[in-house]
């Protein structure tokens, strides 16, 4: 999104709400959830997003969250604000995001400068995952964004940050209990689909926060912990490397997990794009968490019998 975008037709949403005294957690949460959607402060008016569909999405959601909470809340169109000019509004997104970007430099430049084997993998992953979230509502494009694109390849070109496969005994993984984050999307989907056709055919499926975690469980594509993102690979490529699985076909599943997620076009598959629109569509349907990684499932089992290499 540029200047010229921005000052076409009504360029902001501002989202104001008020919200009981003695609801401070909930006035927590609302604050959390502004934060993650990348909004930033009007003065005591609101909250403010660039408008376009997913934003508005984001905002329309959380009024109805705090209209909940017994609080007031109204989503608006913007057209101009007397005080601000376009550039000093786009300068206040680029002020939060670069003070989140700086954050993620200081990290990867502590693993580089101080490598260790000890959860490095598990580390850069939980990097990846953050810098993915910050990129995602960068709405006016950092250039900040591409140095920390930068320090990611210097760690991943490192063998500090891939460590050494862990050996595992695939005997110990059979008729499990295996945990993931709510909300799945295409690499959760379809490790799941890896997991019950080459790993572990009496595979039970459950999700949990990180921290909630139930103990006898597997965890996978979570931030800590288990099988997740390893160096430049998804979860799926994880699994699949480390249970040494061999299958042409789901080879092929691989890269084109790998560039829906990760968005490098390291393979240049472009298959699992629509399936992860799909999967978005369905999420913001509201359908519950179990059936949407079975429809997940399905829909990974049907691309498998449809795909060759290239």
């Amino acid at each position: 999104m540029t200047v010229s975008d921005i000052e076409k037709g009504t360029p902001w949403l501002l989202l104001t709400f008020t919200l009981p005294a003695k609801r401070a957690s909930q006035r927590v949460e609302v604050w959390r959830k502004l934060q993650h959607n990348g909004a930033v402060p009007l003065g005591n008016s609101g909250y403010l997003l660039p408008n376009n569909p997913a934003n508005q999405e984001r905002f329309e959601w959380l009024a109805i969250t705090i209209r909940k909470y017994a609080g007031e809340a109204s989503v608006v169109k913007v057209q101009a604000i007397d005080n601000l000019s376009t550039p000093q509004l786009i300068g206040r997104f680029a002020e939060a995001r670069g003070r989140e970007y700086q954050e993620l430099i200081r990290e990867l430049q502590k693993m580089s400068s101080k490598p260790s084997r000890r959860d490095s993998s598990g580390r850069v992953s939980r990097l990846r995952a953050r810098f993915r979230e910050i990129a995602d509502i960068d709405f006016f494009h950092s250039p900040i964004q591409k140095r920390v694109e930068e320090l990611f390849a210097r760690v991943d070109a490192s063998p500090i940050a891939h460590g050494e496969a862990s050996k595992v005994d695939p005997r110990e993984y059979v008729g499990r209990l295996w945990v993931t984050r709510t909300r799945p999307g295409i690499d959760r989907s379809a490790s799941a689909w890896l997991i019950r056709n080459f790993i572990d055919k009496k595979a039970r499926f459950t999700f949990a926060p990180e921290a909630q975690t139930p103990r006898e469980a597997v965890p996978f594509d979570m931030f800590h912990g288990g099988f997740g993102h390893r160096g430049e690979d998804c979860t799926f490529e994880t699994l699949q490397k480390t249970f040494r699985i061999r299958d042409r076909q789901a080879g092929v599943i691989g890269q084109i997990i790998h560039d829906a997620d990760l968005l490098d076009e390291k393979f240049g598959r472009k298959e699992g794009f629509g399936i992860d629109a799909v999967l978005n569509g369905w999420a913001r349907q509201g359908v519950r968490d179990s059936e949407l990684l079975e429809r997940g499932i399905r829909l990974i089992e049907a691309l498998y019998h449809s795909v060759s290499e290239k």
